[in-house]
This record gives C-alpha cells, structure tokens and sequence, in this order.
C-alpha cells in the first residue's frame, strides 16, 4: 500500500471538518509525489594535502563466522594531482601485544598482517555494491570504488584497557584501511598523500543457542563422612550487553563442615594465542552474601542471585578486554569470540570468553568448594530491515586529515 493510499484511509475515519480539502488534494498528487526521506551517514577523511578523500558508509563490520562483509567505499580524487602515478590501498590487521611505552632496545610489540592490497586507480573494474553506486552518483565523475575482502579466519576487534598512568597505544587487534598514492605498491613514504583509518571487525550472537548450562561439583572430606554438593544453572546460555544473569545456586550440605558465605563472579577470560599459556583472567562482576548462611550440617540451601557485567563498574581497571574501539563510538565489554573450528585458532589475535565462577567458604580449616559456568556474551544480530539506507540525504561526518599517525 502507497503512503498516499494510508494516508487518504487515515482521513476518512477522522472527524477534521477541513479533511474534504485535504483528501482532494491529497488525491490529486501522484504515487510518485509521495517519498520518504531517509538520512544514512557517511565517514569521510582526507589526506592532510586534501588530494585524496575516502568515504565509507559504516565502520563496522560483521564477521558471520563462515563468511565477513565486505570493506567497501570509494576514493575521490583531485584529477590535477595525480599526474600518471598511482592510488593504492591496503586492509591491515595491527595485533599489538606489549605497551608501547615498554618497548626499548628494539624491542616491538606489533605486528601488522597486510590482509589485501589493491590498485584502486587507474581502476581495473569490476563489481560494485549499491553503495558505491549511490556515493558515485552523489560525488561526481572523480569517484572511484574500492573493495576489500576480509578473511573469515582473521581475529575480531579487541582493545584492553590500559591503566590511568599507561601512555601509547594500548594492546589489542584492530585494523584500518590505509589509502595512498605513488608510483608503486611498495611507495609509501608520502605521508601528506597518505589517508589512514579505523575500522572493526565485530560478530553478533547466533540465532542458535546453545543449551542452559548446568554443573554440579561434589566434596568429600578426609576423616569425615558425607559430602557437600554444590548445584550451579544459569537460566539460559547466551547473554546480550547490559542484560542481568540469573545464578541458581543449590547447597546440599551432606557433610560435617559448615558453610560461612557463597561468592559469585563474572569472569573474562583472554586468551592470546601469540604465546602457550597466555591466558589472562579479570573479574568483571562479583557478589557476596552471606543470607542464608550458614549452612550447618545436614540442612540445604537454594537461592538465585543476579550478575551484571558491564563496563560502566570496570572503567578504571587495568586489563579489562573491550570490543574495539573507534571515535565516537561507543564501546563495552569485549564480546564472546565464535570459531567455526575451535581447533583452529588463528595465531594473530585474542579469544574471548566469559564464566560464572560459585564458591563456597568453609573457613579456615573446610576449605573451599568451586563450581564454573561458560556462557555467551554478545550483541544481539540487529534487524537489518530497520538498517535499509535510501539515498535521499546523506550525513557525512569528517576526521582530521593530519592524523595519520593517531589512526583515528
């Protein structure tokens, strides 16, 4: 139905005394009279001596596990300039695993994996995508398209959270698209013709789930009969940002031993596949009670209790891993990393993962009882209905083109 056909329908069950004009009126336009104006926005950045300029239509985007979309956008260019050289762009994934400010002797603490390069003029042709199509058609004959394909087994975008007293970059993956014009692909020492930006490398949570995750851990006692068993469940497998997980936690105390509290926490586990071992763990969300404590021998306890993780109680905290971060937009804690082959992990990056962790305390002489849960912590997919673009009007927001260096 036509938004002139919802709009006379509208009018005829009102009572508006002036709706006889309006309908007349209304009747009188054509179909096509009638759009909707819908505004998409565009990133932009230009090389500091303003020769070059790219435009993207996002800055994220999304791996599928099997297959991530592809990076494209377009290159405008000042005719005069060129002068029979060359435009060539690069996707590079940086992975930097040490401070920057810790790197002496020659140290490095980086390392970057040119994913792709390609000749974007003299173009070599090809397909292109719809919005390219539209910022051609909005730029003019000077614009000229660029695609870059991602690997599917490359890492997501991840940052960990320095320290208040940290100084350079901090550590994580991040990639950016480097544009930049010489006589061929291995000159590249013009910084003022040089154009360098941002983008991620984020994944959503998989319309499947997993099954409610549930463990119990049983204990027994050196001389002394029974045993004191722990029951943990979380109402459901796969959590999206900013949402509470509901604990259920149950103590069967079959023992001797008396338990004084129970605590739970949320962990954050990243694991940097660059090294054996380098796993790294960071408490994001914690509790401790001690209602219905204690529970003596013989007697036996249920109760749920509610997490929160979330980055606005972890800001501060040094080694916290979030997803990438990108100029003026907003970040959170690092998402669950999803692996089509779980034995295959790529050696240029960071797995993340999350676990609720239930202990029991027994005091000094019990001992302690310890039970753990994964879970999924993700964005939920967005509905892409509702992120249809028309090329109506377009918002372009600019970045500063001497900032080569800064990688904003």
């Amino acid at each position: 139905m036509s938004a002139i056909h919802i709009a006379t329908s509208w009018l005829l069950q009102t009572n508006n005394p002036g709706k006889i004009s309006v309908l007349n009126a209304i009747q009188s336009l054509p179909d096509r009279a009638v759009t909707m104006v819908v505004q998409f926005k565009v990133f932009k950045k230009a090389a500091p001596n303003n020769k070059l300029t790219i435009y993207l239509g996002r800055r994220d985007f999304v791996d599928h596990v099997s297959d991530v979309d592809p990076v494209d956008g377009v290159l405008v260019l000042d005719q005069d300039y060129l002068q029979g050289r060359k435009v060539y762009g690069q996707l590079v994934c940086s992975f930097r695993y040490g401070m920057e400010d810790a790197e002496v002797m020659g140290l490095n603490f980086q390392k970057d994996l040119h994913l792709q390069s390609v000749q974007i003029y003299p173009p070599a042709g090809g397909d292109t995508t719809k919005l390219q199509e539209r910022l051609i058609k909005k730029l003019g004959a000077n614009a000229y398209p660029f695609t870059f394909k991602m690997p599917p087994n490359a890492p997501p975008s991840v940052t960990i959270q320095p320290g208040g007293d940290d100084e350079g970059r901090p550590c994580g993956v991040e990639y950016y698209i480097k544009v930049y014009c010489g006589e061929n692909e291995e000159d590249r020492s013009h910084k003022r013709s040089t154009i360098q930006l941002n983008i991620r490398r984020i994944q959503f949570a998989p319309s499947k789930t997993g099954k409610q995750p549930m463990t119990i851990v049983r204990k027994d006692f050196l001389m002394s009969p029974g045993e004191l068993e722990l029951e943990v469940s979380l109402d459901k497998q796969l959590y999206y940002h900013g949402e509470k997980i509901a604990v259920n936690c149950i103590v069967r105390n079959n023992s001797n031993k008396t338990v004084k509290k129970i605590k739970l926490a949320v962990q954050q586990s990243t694991d940097i596949c660059l090294f054996t071992g380098g796993q790294y763990r960071c408490t994001v969300a914690s509790c401790e009670t001690q209602e219905g404590c204690p529970i003596n021998p013989g007697s036996s306890l249920q109760k749920t209790i509610q997490l929160l993780p979330s980055l606005d109680v972890n800001k501060d905290r040094r080694g916290v891993a979030l997803d990438g971060h990108l100029k003026n937009i907003h970040t959170n804690l690092a998402s669950s990393t999803l692996l089509a082959n779980p034995e295959s992990r790529d050696m240029f990056g960071m797995i993340i993962s999350y676990t609720v962790k239930a202990k029991l305390f027994l005091g000094a002489l019990g001992g302690e009882v310890t039970a753990e849960l994964p879970f999924v912590l993700m964005h939920p997919k967005p509905d892409m209905k509702t992120l249809m673009r028309a090329d109506s009007q377009v918002s372009v927001e600019g970045f500063r083109s001497d900032s080569i260096d800064a990688g904003v």
